[in-house]
């Protein structure tokens, strides 16, 4: 494993739009489809980074609990699944049954979405407003495994939570951390 930092993208960057296969409904969507009136949370994870088995339980708790508000959530796997079995397809499906994902699990086999937004490290968060524009993109908080912070997802939520109340993103965003993006030789 190599830790690796978010590639922090420039703000107002339009979210490239794809069409994938969800590896738990089997349906082939877009982000057009599936973006909202209010904002998206683009997520790169993975089934067996540490990084995200770390904060996997309460990113699902904070996606249940801003989906009601009218965010929309989406994941995508990008890592070589050839070299690193545990994140197939299958055992994608395994971790989104396992942990009640409330939010559609993409199989990114070409790795071009990756590449497309600049993700970096699992996990890696994007958020985009209504009309795709980057307005966060950082860590889900200040908790990695062993530091003995708990997890809380407040940088995330504090993002979201602007959104919510119409204003504006704060500008200062610290760079996630996380196990590099598992590319193809």
């Amino acid at each position: 494993m190599t830790i690796t930092l978010s590639r922090m993208i420039p703000l107002g960057t339009k979210a490239p739009d794809f069409t994938l296969r969800d590896v738990v409904s089997g349906k082939t969507l877009s982000l057009s489809q599936l973006k909202s009136e209010k904002a998206i949370v683009v997520m790169f994870i993975c089934a067996h980074c540490p990084f995200v088995r770390h904060i996997i339980r309460d990113l699902v708790k904070l996606a249940n609990q801003y989906i009601p508000k009218g965010i929309s959530f989406i994941t995508i796997s990008s890592n070589d699944a050839e070299s690193y079995p545990m994140d197939s397809p299958e055992n994608l499906k395994k971790q989104a049954e396992e942990f009640a994902f409330p939010f559609p699990y993409f199989y990114d086999s070409t790795q071009e979405i990756a590449r497309a937004y600049g993700a970096e490290c699992t996990p890696d968060f994007f958020v985009f407003d209504s009309r795709l524009h980057c307005i966060y993109r950082g860590q889900f908080d200040d908790s990695r495994p062993g530091n003995q912070i708990p997890v809380t997802g407040n940088d995330l939520k504090s993002a979201l939570d602007s959104i919510l109340e119409e204003k504006p993103v704060s500008e200062i965003q610290k760079p996630n951390t996380g196990c590099n993006i598992k590319w193809k030789s």
